[in-house]
């Protein structure tokens, strides 16, 4: 079936629709980050840069670190710019633009998410290292594709039992990353746990400023969640998207967090771009042999 203009929108040069990329200007190994500034922050690393492109929010470098070609792209903030960035990846490896045909052969990115995010466990310090197992959403977006076989359901029930969800929320959903890539990248000082994606900055992830909070006992409630041995360590804005929509259209994904921030200590890293890079450069060296 030829997908119509409607539905796969293409730029003028043919390239996809907000990434204004071409297939073949992405390398199969993606590293994301939030920031189109830090994209740079990522390639100054590299050892050639072939691509560098710039629509939007979305900014685009392919290049060569130790042989291994690697694409970065930033994402902005927020799931609903990860429903756009991972179905356009997908789409310049796995739908021929120009026949508007998918792909008899389908192509298997890996998608490395390295991002900042706020620990919500006292013993996970600031300017330390977090992969996230599983991912918590609490944006909404997996209940607009068919996914019923890809999520925790054990896990959503205690949560939403736990916290005493509200049924005008959307319901939280559980995803799992990657156990190949999460074995790969795993070391003894990097802490793992359930990252929870929130939908926003403030409210959401239970800051006031001048509003007041419909359960201000949000927080309280996600850092004493437990199921069975497993707990929430940290809240972010991007990983639950990403795991979705990586293991429903075949793709293998991971996010690295850099905690910035320990929101039950009420602490800020004083060396937030030290650590960083140190993430930056220790997660490439481990893509170098990926």
């Amino acid at each position: 079936m030829q997908l119509p203009h409607s539905e796969l929108i293409l730029n003028a040069d043919g390239s996809i629709y907000h990434l204004n990329l071409l297939p073949g200007e992405i390398a199969d190994t993606i590293i994301t980050v939030g920031d189109p500034d830090r994209v740079e922050t990522v390639t100054q690393f590299f050892d050639s840069i072939e691509l560098t492109r710039h629509k939007r929010e979305f900014k685009t470098q392919t290049g060569y670190f130790k042989g291994k070609r690697i694409t970065v792209i930033s994402t902005g903030i927020g799931t609903d710019n990860i429903d756009i960035v991972l179905n356009e990846l997908d789409a310049l490896v796995n739908i021929d633009l120009k026949t508007r045909q998918i792909k008899e052969k389908h192509t298997a990115l890996n998608i490395i998410r390295l991002g900042t995010s706020g620990a919500i466990q006292k013993h996970i310090p600031v300017d330390s290292i977090l992969i996230s197992e599983k991912a918590l959403g609490f944006d909404g977006l997996i209940h607009y594709y068919d996914s019923a076989n890809l999520r925790d359901r054990d896990i959503e029930d205690a949560f939403v039992t736990h916290t005493s969800w509200s049924s005008e929320k959307s319901k939280p959903y559980c995803v799992n990353g990657n156990k190949t890539l999460i074995n790969h990248f795993s070391n003894p000082k990097i802490f793992k746990g359930i990252t929870a994606t929130n939908i926003g900055f403030y409210g959401p992830q239970g800051r006031t400023l001048r509003l007041a909070l419909a359960d201000s006992e949000l927080n309280s409630k996600i850092e004493n969640f437990e199921f069975k041995t497993e707990t929430i360590t940290n809240l972010e804005m991007e990983t639950s998207g990403i795991y979705a929509l990586s293991a429903l259209l075949g793709h293998r994904a991971i996010s690295i967090n850099a905690i910035m921030a320990n929101r039950i200590m009420g602490t800020f890293s004083e060396n937030g771009t030290n650590t960083i890079e140190a993430m930056i450069s220790s997660a490439l060296e481990r893509i170098a042999v990926l």
